[in-house]
């Protein structure tokens, strides 16, 4: 990977793959990160980045909006944190045998965890709540959506991405964000198809698009869902 500049836009150029068109996408951190076929050298991707300027102007532009109410989440009783599209009270507790639990309806964590570790201990608590939780999930909704698709993943695992919900990696493993697990179970069924789609088309053309209508005829609904409302789902 390596950073690049065309006049006034930055981009991330990432190893070429085997696709036949450049994929440029604004990802949840707004860098903007192109992928192009092999063959391209970087001058050309600079080219193709200075013809589609408009668009990325437009999307940095949707993008900014978006994320100007980005939620901002405080560690005390109350606060809600959201939990497969449902929002879950926080309740501060003494003593139990988990550092977090989701139980009658609110999340009780330790107090201690926060008196003693601050935000990152209880960012931590959480993260490993939705980890536990994202691995027994998403291993069942692929393999229930891998049939479907007709295609045959390799391991799941659910960990921190940094700036993308999911990733699939040539060898067919799959990598899903944690923050997955904020998201409503039809969000999550559109990402889990989106990246098993990915074990037929690398890229996202009309054929990658036309895999997906397949199997989730209403998935621009869903991927207009997690657009619009993704920078929710964050801690």
């Amino acid at each position: 990977m390596q950073l690049r500049q065309v006049r006034d836009i930055e981009y991330r150029l990432l190893p070429g793959a085997d696709r036949q068109t450049t994929d440029i996408v604004i990802e949840r951190d707004g860098l903007i990160s192109v992928r192009p076929p092999k063959r391209m050298t970087p001058e050309q991707v600079d080219s193709i980045v200075l013809r589609k300027r408009m668009w990325i102007y437009r999307n940095l532009a949707d993008w900014r909006d978006l994320n100007a109410t980005r939620v901002v989440r405080e560690w005390v009783n109350g606060e809600a944190f959201p939990y497969l599209g449902s929002n879950y009270r926080l309740l501060l507790v003494g003593t139990q045998d988990e550092a977090l639990k989701l139980k009658e309806g609110r999340f009780c964590l330790q107090r201690s965890v926060v008196d003693q570790g601050g935000k990152d201990a209880a960012h931590q608590a959480f993260q490993e709540f939705y980890e536990e939780k994202g691995r027994e999930r998403l291993s069942k909704r692929v393999v229930a959506l891998a049939a479907k698709v007709g295609v045959r993943p390799g391991r799941i695992s659910v960990k921190e991405l940094g700036y993308r919900w999911a990733s699939c990696l040539s060898d067919g493993d799959l990598h899903f964000h944690w923050k997955c697990m904020m998201a409503p179970a039809t969000i999550i069924d559109y990402i889990v198809v989106h990246e098993l789609c990915h074990l037929r088309h690398r890229d996202h053309s009309a054929a990658f698009w036309n895999e997906v209508d397949k199997v989730l005829p209403d998935y621009r609904e869903r991927k207009e869902w997690l657009r619009a409302r993704g920078a929710e789902l964050d801690l």
